[in-house]
This record gives structure tokens, sequence and C-alpha cells, in this order.
């Protein structure tokens, strides 16, 4: 006898994907910086790796599903090239900030004992959110900007009808994606943290604010606007100059 599953919904899909991108994304740098984790001082290779290997998992889950998009970032820019349908775009959004709310959230639990044996309220909220290395908000925006462009022109170039000639697997596209979010990290991540996706950092902020964390600091509202603005311009560009080119 044959189980009949319902087809999970666009909604629903982009909740679960971004949960798990959060989970997955947040949870190494809580590896890192936590006190008392096995992974702590594990460094900046690992914390990119961890968000790389996660986007890819995350958008494996539910791409085919919603298109995987787990990122604000990318549905306006997609939206924005005819790729999909601004009426959809609240829905999206919505479901990626609750999604990132959520992934938050588990983390938060999967590290229980972990808050009250860090000492830094700023490596607390590091877990939640991103933070300038120096902070000069209009070159943290362009950073953002540019890692956001970079992503979202990426995403589009890697499943292109050139990219999917024989011998060349469509089943790769989301580990690829995954890998050029790895790139991003390594290489342009050093200034901002690389938010690069307005959910990724606005709703665990949101959640570091909510959260009853041991011993926690401020949630640094006053930069939160750099990781939501700095994106969504990236995110554009990078749709923009791939229609413009191809």
């Amino acid at each position: 006898m044959s189980v009949v599953v319902p087809e999970m919904s666009v909604f629903t899909a982009e909740v679960v994907g971004t949960a798990l991108l959060i989970l997955l994304g947040d949870g190494v740098v809580a590896n890192v910086v936590l006190g008392k984790s096995k992974a702590q001082q594990g460094g900046w290779l690992l914390i990119v790796t961890g968000w790389g290997l996660g986007v890819a998992m995350a958008v494996y889950a539910v791409g085919t599903i919603s298109g995987g998009h787990l990122n604000p970032a990318v549905t306006i820019g997609l939206a924005a090239i005819g790729k999909l349908e601004w009426g959809l775009v609240p829905t999206y959004i919505l479901a990626q900030m609750l999604g990132a709310f959520v992934g938050a959230t588990l983390v938060w639990l999967a590290f229980l004992q972990h808050w009250k044996e860090t000492p830094d309220p700023a490596a607390k909220r590091a877990v939640f959110c991103t933070a300038p290395a120096i902070r000069h908000l209009p070159s943290n925006t362009l950073t953002e900007v540019i890692g956001t462009f970079v992503l979202v022109f990426g995403a589009l170039a890697i499943p292109s009808a050139n990219n999917l000639q024989p011998g060349f697997s469509t089943g790769m596209g989301p580990l690829l994606v995954g890998l050029l979010v790895l790139s991003i990290g390594a290489s342009l991540g050093g200034p901002t943290g690389y938010a690069i996706n307005p959910a990724r950092d606005l709703g665990p902020r949101l959640a570091h604010a909510l959260l009853p964390i041991a011993g926690k600091g401020p949630s640094d509202w006053g930069y939160a606007w750099v990781p939501v603005v700095g994106p969504i311009l990236g995110g554009l560009l990078g749709a923009l100059v791939y229609r413009w080119l191809w």
C-alpha cells in the first residue's frame, strides 16, 4: 500500500529551507565561538565551509518545490528580471524571515548549555547576526552589495543553458551554489561577515533580541539595515547584469 504525501507549498518549502540554512549556518558559528564547544576556535575556514554546505543542503531539500531562494535578495532579483511574479515576492520573503527565526531558535536550543559558558556578549550575538570588522557603514554596505552581486549573478549563471550541455549534471547545481557561497565567504567575507541575505541576518537578529540568552548584550540594531539594504541592492544588480549579458 503506497502512502500519498501531500505536496509541500512554496511557503512551507521556503520556511523549511531557510530554517535548515540558518540551523547549519548559525550552527557552525556557534560551534566556533561559544565556550566549551568541541569546535571552539575552529576558524574562518570552518565557518565558510559550514555555511556553503548549509546552503547546498537547504537548496537540495526544497529547490524542486520553491526554487530554493532562501534569501529575499535572490527573490527580488529574480522578480526584477521576470523569473518570478512580483505577486509571489511577499510570500517568499515572509516565509524566509519566519524560517530564519525558527532556524536561529533551534541553534539556541542546540547550544543551550554553552551560552552561560561564553562571557563575551559580542560572541553570542555573532552566532545570530553579522557585524563589521571595521565599522564604516558606507563601506560595509558596499561590501554587502558586491558579495550579493556575486551570489545572484553566479547563481543565475551556474544553471544557464550553456552549462547544461551533455557532461554537466543538473544535480550538481545546489552543490555548486553552496561552493559559490563558500567562495564568497573565503574571499569577500572578512569585512562584514558576509550576510549576503537579509533574512539570514534580520531573522536571527530578532531571535537574539527576543530569546532569553544568558548574558547577552544588545542586538546592534543600528547596523541591522546594512545587511538588508546591501544584499537587496547587490541582488538586483547581479540579476540585471546577468540579464544584460545573456
